[in-house]
């Protein structure tokens, strides 16, 4: 099996790097894969200015059905100039490889060359939450998918931006190779805890923090750091010298939510998370995530799935 990567003009380096990290990794652990890179141009030089050096050209490829083929984002002023728009050799590439059974894989806003190539009409797809709208004008026969990490769609992945593309590429390696596999290599890259593309690019570690309070974002930062402990209100309004009364006011004025709320929904955003590990029973991420009993865990899980 071999894994191809594009290396276009203008290339965000964590684009390419992430998804070339997961398989090398992989590697790593005796998953049997041949690595290579394609360039557009004789030369490339990334969006932050590191140059490459010889890369092959994509039309020396030789990719089969069941290979795969990661085309990374790149600046957008470069996908929005006509140097790109006219890459018409490259999309046309793109479609032969897709209909010879080849998985096109579009990372960031790398989906604008699947576009071209007319690998999205009726194809459900994302991007960076920065170009949804831009990629769903350009493209209206696409399915665009906004608030979403990753998407499948028959032969054709494509996922949000920068980091999201080691989610996407997590994701192809559990297909292969299954969940246990991919936890080992997700240990090795320091990923300990992988997303599924039903995880919003939303956070709700960054969600709520847009105020200037300084008592409650140091509250904010203690319950993401000690989610398994009580935290009561007593306790948490003493680490920031207020009244107990005082801290719920603020706290719920600065965020639009409570305490407890805002507590709750950290500990199921780590339970949901931890979920995807294997080797986590319901018992353990419950008791990691500060709830009493795997019930209530299950429970609350229920009610957000409705």
């Amino acid at each position: 099996m071999k894994i191809a990567f594009i290396v276009p003009p203008f290339v965000e380096i964590l684009d390419l790097a992430g998804p070339v990290q997961v398989f090398t990794e992989a590697r790593y652990y005796g998953f049997e894969v041949e690595l290579e890179f394609y360039c557009l141009e004789e030369t490339s030089v990334s969006s932050s200015g590191l140059p490459f050096g010889k890369v092959s050209h994509f039309s020396e490829a030789n990719l089969l059905n069941g290979d795969y083929l990661f085309v990374p984002g790149m600046d957008f002023q470069y996908v929005s100039s006509s140097a790109f728009k006219t890459q018409h050799a490259f999309f046309n590439w793109l479609k032969q490889c897709s209909g010879e059974g080849t998985f096109i894989c579009a990372v960031c806003n790398g989906a604008f060359a699947l576009g071209y190539a007319g690998l999205l009409k009726n194809t459900e797809c994302t991007t960076h939450w920065r170009r949804i709208e831009t990629l769903q004008q350009t493209f209206p026969e696409a399915k665009v998918l906004t608030d979403i990490l990753y998407k499948k769609s028959n032969n054709v992945y494509t996922s949000a931006g920068i980091s999201a593309g080691i989610d996407l590429s997590l994701a192809i390696l559990e297909e292969l190779k299954g969940a246990l596999f991919t936890h080992k290599v997700a240990r090795g890259l320091v990923v300990y805890h992988r997303r599924s593309q039903h995880h919003s690019q939303q956070s709700v570690y960054l969600d709520y923090r847009n105020h200037i309070n300084p008592n409650i974002h140091t509250v904010q930062d203690y319950l993401i750091e000690h989610l398994a402990e009580e935290n009561s209100i007593d306790n948490l309004a003493k680490m920031v010298a207020m009244s107990p009364r005082n801290l719920s006011r603020v706290f719920k004025e600065k965020t639009g939510t409570t305490i407890l709320e805002y507590l709750t929904l950290l500990r199921l955003e780590l339970a949901k998370t931890m979920l995807n590990n294997p080797d986590f029973t319901i018992e353990y991420i419950a008791s990691r995530c500060g709830f009493k009993t795997a019930r209530q865990l299950q429970r609350i899980l229920k009610n957000t799935d409705q």
